[in-house]
């Protein structure tokens, strides 16, 4: 073979051997076929893991898409679903002469898909680009015409046998063009008309072809993107002081039809496992338990049972089971905690004494995350019998699903090897892929990255302490960006563990402001119970725990004494949810965008799907007026600049016209946001 003779593959080229000459085939880093396809998204671990998706959600697709000289390009982004079907979706070039192009597609189909991008010489792009220079200026006009004509007639030879009118269109168009008895412009004009545009666009001659590899994506049922959240305590509903008694699940399930009312989608239960005696914490942490002290539910396990059992004071297995079904009935679904840790008496300790680390005085480590200790919970060493302990856990995982349950909240899952949940989330979804994990992993960037790449289809976040409008934006930005193709946010304004200053100083405003930002700017929110009812107190001062927290005793509320006097943010967080549910582009991430306000205690932004439009309007200031402008980007609702908005809010039922200036004037105890929705 001669150095003329290299036989090239379609993403290949010759490079030297180390001695000057030709020789083996170096594969280009960007080059496709005859163009260069790079920085395809979404994309995730270079394409190793699958990108994120769900049902009915809109996923941008973006490459940059770039060729020799000044011809012109087409591209287009095929997907593949489930079951092998193609879906086509156009790609236009954004970003001013960056080689960026840019498309969406909304699913419709759970599954596995893989996408592709495809680019291509557009002839006729290019010769309506070259014509429309050079025949205004009388150069070359015939020649330039007659190859339009014969590009036009490319066009018509390919269309289907059906098109006749658009046949017969391309060829009048054609004919036209070669008319020398009119002007060249006027003759050209007829090839440039709006219909001719059109059909050229739907069908575009596609020369040298070339198409990356293929990129996944996992679309997963609508739950995994949107729902409401609400977090109680059974052993709560129905407890009693003096004399001490815990609620049921029978008590608990007497809450649900009030919970859905709210507007929720899932009630999510911290462990209901039997409680260890061993190192009992007491009311406010204290290491000197009372004899009624029920102890922490995240302290797993004692003679009563383990993780594959429910505390006798709760009721019985069976009575688990009716609370699900209760739950059904009030559309509600059950998320159960799933926590990989032990009591110092669980059943585990004694038949399992490897799955635990012992120290050098002989004994068993507990849970420590300084300057917190947990004395009454062994943490689990997974370098020991990691195949008997993911047996366990998979076990465990399964019986709770025979439950009924299909949302597991996953406590600390950064603290456990990435593997567990790679296999665990890759085996159950395998099987069932409806069953849903949350990541409650409070902990450095690229770990909660990780978690989300191996298959946790939510996260907790840190959103429960971004309350300045510029940690809000640079937050929201990477959630709803990047992050986006890897992560989902799940914005709990409170819980157990986190009551935040803001919370604790603000007054009911405070609640209010953070209820409308957690529901308005993440399509998945959650509340803890005692939230509408304004509970702000810390244990000391400094502190995010809360005074007589609900994690170490029972917290009956009287829900009915809050809505006689009014004391309670229930009306409020019922109509936010009513607009999540009355608004689809609400249930959406990567379509926020954020609008300049004049005033930093103001916020603004606007979520877009289709012609459902909302705006939201917020103060960060719980105690004073704040009265500013808000500048509105435009093109970014979709309208023109000087066009103007006519608007609903949707919490008063106020109208205005609207206009790329708003002036707002924001009282925190009368109205804390305008949440309006744009007419069409």
């Amino acid at each position: 073979m001669t150095d003329t003779d290299v036989e090239l593959p379609p993403d290949g080229y010759p490079g030297p051997d180390g001695l000057g000459r030709p020789g083996g085939l170096i594969p280009p880093p960007t080059l496709t076929g005859r163009f260069g396809i790079c920085d395809v998204e979404p994309a995730v671990e270079s394409g190793r893991r699958p990108a994120k998706a769900t049902v009915g959600e809109i996923l941008p697709f973006a490459a940059t898409i770039f060729r020799e000289g000044h011809d012109a390009l087409g591209a287009e982004v095929v997907l593949v679903d489930p079951d092998g079907e193609e879906h086509r979706v156009r790609l236009h070039p954004v970003g001013g002469g960056l080689d960026r192009w840019e498309g969406s597609f909304r699913f419709t189909i759970e599954g596995d898909w893989t996408f592709t991008i495809r680019a291509w010489h557009d002839p006729a792009d290019t010769w309506r680009h070259r014509a429309t220079v050079k025949v205004p200026a009388g150069v070359d006009v015939d020649l330039e015409l007659e190859e339009g004509a014969r590009v036009l007639e490319r066009v018509a030879d390919d269309l289907p046998k059906d098109a006749r009118h658009a046949r017969e269109l391309l060829h009048s168009s054609a004919e036209a063009l070669r008319d020398t008895r009119r002007p060249g412009e006027a003759r050209l004009a007829v090839a440039l008309a709006p219909d001719v545009t059109e059909l050229l666009t739907e069908h575009p001659l596609r020369d040298f072809p070339a198409e990356s590899r293929g990129w996944p994506v996992r679309v997963e049922r609508t739950r995994a993107l949107y729902g409401s959240w609400y977090e109680m305590f059974p052993r709560s509903e129905g407890s009693r002081y003096d004399p001490p008694r815990s609620g049921t699940f029978a008590s608990a399930a007497q809450r649900l039809p009030a919970i859905a009312e709210m507007g929720f989608d899932v009630v999510y239960l911290p462990p209901i496992h039997p409680i260890g005696r061993v190192n009992r914490k007491g009311r406010n942490n204290t290491l000197e338990p009372g004899p009624d002290d029920p102890g922490s539910p995240w302290a797993i396990g004692s003679a009563e049972g383990g993780h594959d059992a429910v505390h006798p004071d709760l009721g019985t297995l069976a009575d688990f089971r009716q609370f699900v079904e209760a739950a059904r009935d009030s559309d509600l679904e059950v998320a159960l905690d799933l926590a990989l840790q032990a009591a110092p008496d669980h059943p585990w300790v004694v038949e399992h004494p490897e799955w635990f680390t012992t120290r050098a005085d002989g004994t068993v480590a507990y849970a420590e995350n300084p300057p917190k200790k947990y004395q009454d919970i062994y943490p689990i060493n997974f370098d020991n019998d990691p195949d008997g302990i993911y047996e366990e856990i998979v076990r465990v995982v399964r019986h709770w699903m025979a439950q009924g349950v299909r949302i597991f909240r996953v406590d600390n899952p950064h603290t456990k090897p990435l593997w567990v949940w790679d296999r665990l989330i890759g085996d159950i979804n395998g099987t069932d892929p409806d069953v849903l994990f949350l990541a409650e992993a409070f902990t450095r960037p690229p770990m909660m990255r990780a978690l989300g790449s191996v298959g946790f289809q939510q996260s907790y976040t840190y959103f429960t302490w971004r309350t300045a409008k510029w940690e809000l934006v640079e937050y929201l930005q990477e959630l709803a960006g990047p992050a986006s193709n890897y992560m989902r946010p799940n914005f709990f304004v409170n819980t157990p563990d986190i009551l935040h200053g803001f919370l604790q100083d603000g007054g009911p405003a405070a609640f209010a402001i953070r209820a409308v930002l957690g529901s308005m700017l993440s399509p998945t929110w959650g509340v803890y119970a005692g939230y509408e009812l304004f509970e702000h107190v810390a244990v000391r001062p400094g502190s995010e725990e809360y005074l007589d927290s609900e994690k170490y005793q029972y917290r009956p509320r009287d829900w009915a004494a809050a809505a006689a006097h009014g004391h309670t943010l229930i009306p409020f967080i019922t109509r936010l949810n009513q607009i999540r549910r009355d608004h689809r582009a609400l249930q959406q991430l990567r379509n926020l965008r954020f609008h300049h306000v004049d005033d930093d205690s103001v916020i603004a932004f606007s979520k877009k799907d289709g012609d459902d439009l909302v705006i939201t309007i917020c103060t960060l200031d719980p105690h004073a007026v704040r009265e500013t402008s808000v500048w509105l980007d435009m093109p970014a609702l979709g309208r023109d600049w000087h066009d103007a908005l006519y608007v609903t809010d949707e919490i008063t039922g106020a109208e205005w016209e609207w206009h790329q200036q708003v002036y707002v004037r924001l009282d925190p105890q009368q109205h804390v946001a305008h949440i309006v929705r744009v007419h069409p």
